[in-house]
């Protein structure tokens, strides 16, 4: 496999995390991209002992000088990015009549604006070469809605589109553009919406999946790393499920 530069936003936990690792595997250059800088050094560090090459980059996905500067010191650092993944997100709980406006748009700026940025931020490398993989983290809630997340719903559904346009842009200069929409995936985050009460426990959410079980960060990777390979070339504007056959 030809190795690349890739770069993962929101790469230094849950399911970025796992993603990094397996482009890692694959044998990418990988830039791990997180707004928690220490974190970010630390799975970048674990990717290099691992006998990668990895480099950390903090950033705010939401703040357009801040992904500027991020893209620019990857590309000073490992050259120029050919694989995007973004998985940087913020989720979360509330009745939709008690959704604050300020609340909306911190959704709106991390998980499509942050999506958006990064992903302007990579085409011009891509375009240049002629060659480049973008896969976007969305959510099975941008697919069918979800109870008390309106905003983090519309952010996802939102990502869907803006990937299958992005695709549409692209396809001709090389580029190919999909999303995978996770349903529910065993994570830190996931075991702390259950603590506090926003989710049930796992016996209950397995019931909504044929397969019987949680998905794992380890499923959302796989297809990942796939979709980053040569080998889906003339996969393009897809929306890939990772969800244990819950939607279908």
């Amino acid at each position: 496999m030809v190795s690349r530069v890739a770069v993962v936003t929101g790469g230094a936990s849950g399911l970025g995390r796992a993603i990094a690792a397996r482009l890692g595997d694959d044998g990418h250059r990988v830039a791990v991209l997180d707004i928690d800088h220490a974190a970010a050094e630390q799975t970048a560090a674990e990717l290099r002992a691992h006998g990668g090459d990895a480099v950390a980059v903090g950033a705010d996905v939401a703040d357009q000088d801040a992904v500027h500067d991020a893209f620019a010191a990857i590309r000073g650092s490992l050259g120029p990015v050919h694989i995007l993944v973004t998985s940087a997100a913020i989720a979360g709980f509330t009745r939709f009549d008690e959704i604050t406006l300020d609340e909306w748009n911190r959704y709106l700026a991390v998980n499509l604006t942050g999506t958006f940025l990064c992903v302007q931020a990579a085409l011009t490398d891509m375009v240049a070469d002629g060659w480049g993989r973008i896969v976007t983290i969305s959510s099975a809630a941008g697919q069918q809605g979800a109870h008390r997340q309106g905003h983090y719903a519309a952010t996802k559904g939102g990502v869907i589109a803006l990937t299958k346009t992005v695709a549409l842009d692209y396809a001709a200069k090389g580029i190919t553009a999909n999303t995978v929409p996770p349903f529910v995936i065993d994570s830190p985050m996931l075991r702390e919406q259950q603590r506090r009460g926003t989710l049930p426990p796992a016996e209950y959410l397995t019931r909504a999946i044929p397969m019987g079980r949680l998905g794992v960060a380890e499923d959302v990777a796989a297809v990942c790393s796939f979709l980053c390979s040569d080998a889906a070339g003339y996969l393009t504007g897809q929306v890939i499920g990772v969800n244990g056959g819950a939607i279908r």
